[in-house]
């Protein structure tokens, strides 16, 4: 069942990746990492949230240039059943290539519970190459976290 997730995740992506490609030269990439299961306490009450979720960052651009970076949560299966998340946040990340981070944008806090929780940040050029990561924060704690590398 794990496994059926994953594969159904991971083909989608693909697809979305290759439907939307520009016939410019461009570069693209696409990765999804599952989101552990995990309970978090909101207003008292216990939050559980499953398998079957997976955190799927996209980003697209050419060389330092990013045109389009979106983050978010899928569910699937026992997944898709859970109350969502609440308090969430996503923030996008900039490291260079020794990995030290020099720019973060940082997402709202939502109070809202939502089960596919997303965002998109803006277009921009990074100063260096290194890489650029989306991470998935719930109630201040981080839970998932997928980078692509930025490369010549």
């Amino acid at each position: 069942m794990r496994y059926a997730a994953r594969l159904a995740t991971a083909l989608t992506t693909v697809t979305v990746v290759l439907l939307s490609a520009s016939p410019n030269a461009q570069a693209g990439a696409a990765g999804s990492t599952p989101v552990q299961t995990f309970q978090y306490s909101v207003g008292g009450m216990t939050m559980k949230i499953p398998t079957g979720c997976m955190f799927t960052h996209i980003i697209r651009g050419s060389g330092r240039k990013i045109t389009y970076q979106n983050a978010g949560v899928d569910c699937a299966f026992v997944g898709a059943l859970n109350s969502g998340f609440c308090n969430w946040r996503i923030d996008f990340t900039y490291a260079d290539t020794g990995n030290r981070i020099y720019r973060t944008s940082r997402g709202r806090t939502h109070s809202e519970c939502k089960i596919d929780p997303m965002r998109n940040n803006s277009r921009q050029t990074l100063p260096r190459y290194g890489k650029a990561c989306a991470r998935l924060f719930v109630n201040g704690i981080k839970r998932a976290s997928q980078c692509h590398h930025i490369t010549k």
